[in-house]
């Protein structure tokens, strides 16, 4: 909501959920908050879904030029990479919601000593494994590894190096838990001077306002 009412607006919209309902609500709140806007609304999951995404973000040319930000915002550490790269392929920043420490870090056996390929999914790799054995700090570092091995993923599609630093911790309210970071993804920059002065507003707390 806060994306389609900009002053600078985005010249197009690309909306993708695979709960239905929840899209036929999103269509009728963005219809009444920005009637003009163009918005391709696409049913399904993303991943599985991430052709007709691609083909709905406009083309670039010599006299057309495209950037694009995709906002990744996963309910646990279930990213596929594999789609970020299909996405990566155009002129594409990323702000990435890394669920560290609401899954990755809460079910560190499962993904560690099991066999369950979510991790490997995530990270675009099965080699992270390898680096995680030896290092340093331990299981209560495992929630900083991950986040800067998925940075590293995103470094091999071209993308700038973003240290853990550089990125948002978000804490819960009650226990002051880690739950996730926040992290920006570009090939330029200048995106990261935006970053750096939203960041300046940032709270490592996590809160609503219901009012």
């Amino acid at each position: 909501m806060l994306a389609l009412d900009l002053l600078c607006p985005f010249d197009k919209y690309i909306f993708c959920d695979e709960n239905e309902s929840l899209l036929a609500a999103l269509r009728t709140r963005t219809e009444r908050i920005a009637p003009e806007a163009n918005v391709t609304y696409v049913l399904g999951n993303c991943d599985h879904e991430i052709a007709k995404i691609c083909g709905a973000i406009p083309r670039a040319s010599k006299t057309n030029r495209v950037l694009s930000l995709c906002l990744v915002d996963p309910f646990d550490f279930g990213i596929k990479f594999e789609t970020i790269r299909r996405l990566s392929d155009g002129f594409v920043d990323f702000l990435v919601l890394l669920a560290v420490g609401m899954d990755a870090g809460r079910n560190y056996d499962h993904y560690v000593d099991g066999n369950n390929p979510k991790i490997s999914e995530a990270l675009g790799n099965t080699t992270w494994l390898d680096r995680w054995k030896v290092f340093p700090g331990g299981r209560k570092k495992f929630r900083e590894f991950l986040a800067a091995e998925f940075a590293l993923s995103m470094k091999s599609l071209g993308y700038l190096d973003v240290p853990t630093h550089r990125m948002k911790l978000v804490r819960s309210d009650e226990r002051n838990l880690p739950l996730y970071y926040l992290a920006l993804f570009s090939r330029n920059q200048v995106a990261y001077q935006f970053w750096d002065e939203v960041l300046k507003y940032g709270t490592d707390q996590q809160s609503f306002s219901w009012g």
